[in-house]
């Protein structure tokens, strides 16, 4: 009875270079964890992050790499643009600073996460959307409805098969979000004549469009939360 959720994933298409110092001082050992970071696209959309370390001279000690990582592990499970899965960040830890006695594994997780929604943001964010591969077989008479209203759902009609019995499959690429309801309007389109059947093909960036209100919709549930506690 309501729409089903989109899965959406975010990435970004830039480079980004940011730090980010976590320091709490509360009676007793404080914290302290510094950590700079690079961002870039990795290429590999499979993956949500890949990590590399450049530090020279012990800026930060080994035994807190697996901390930095952690960080970025509990990062990509929510992106910071709309709160989706992250796929294909390049994370590199080139330097940073610790103290001897305050810093420790959860400071700098907690850095590495500040300077990973910093660096996101600042590595032009985007939205990908899940492509679907659909296949509509209709009667020849009802093809120029079908193809006009695929065009309306962002769709592009990759080509049509004639089949036995006066028939036409048509082959389009169509983003998965056009696609709630489109049983019924291709029941009412055919006579009732008409079948369709997809499957997930790849994911695209969503046009700018989408992208915008999928931010503010995340922005007005973040908001609505954090008023309900």
């Amino acid at each position: 009875l309501v729409k089903p959720k989109v899965a959406f994933r975010e990435t970004i298409k830039k480079n980004s270079d940011v730090e980010y110092k976590y320091k709490k001082q509360s009676g007793g050992h404080g914290q302290y964890g510094h950590v700079k970071m690079r961002f870039s696209p990795s290429g590999d959309m499979e993956t949500p992050y890949v990590f590399e370390q450049e530090v020279v001279g012990g800026a930060v000690p080994k035994n807190f790499f697996p901390a930095v990582e952690k960080g970025l592990q509990e990062s990509v499970l929510k992106g910071p643009l709309a709160a989706y899965p992250v796929v294909g960040v390049k994370a590199v830890l080139y330097d940073g600073s610790y103290h001897s006695v305050d810093s420790s594994e959860m400071a700098f997780k907690m850095a590495t996460t500040q300077a990973f929604k910093k660096g996101f943001m600042e590595a032009g964010p985007i939205l990908l959307e899940p492509i679907v591969s659909l296949k509509v077989t209709v009667f020849d008479e009802h093809t120029g409805d079908v193809m006009g209203d695929l065009n309306k759902r962002r769709g592009r009609v990759l080509g049509m098969n004639p089949i036995a019995g006066g028939k036409q499959t048509i082959e389009a690429d169509v983003p998965m979000m056009e696609l709630f309801g489109y049983c019924t309007v291709l029941r009412s389109m055919t006579g009732g004549s008409g079948e369709f059947s997809y499957e997930f093909s790849r994911y695209e960036q969503a046009p700018s469009d989408i992208q915008s209100k999928e931010v503010e919709a995340r922005a007005a549930k973040v908001a609505e939360s954090s008023s309900e506690d």
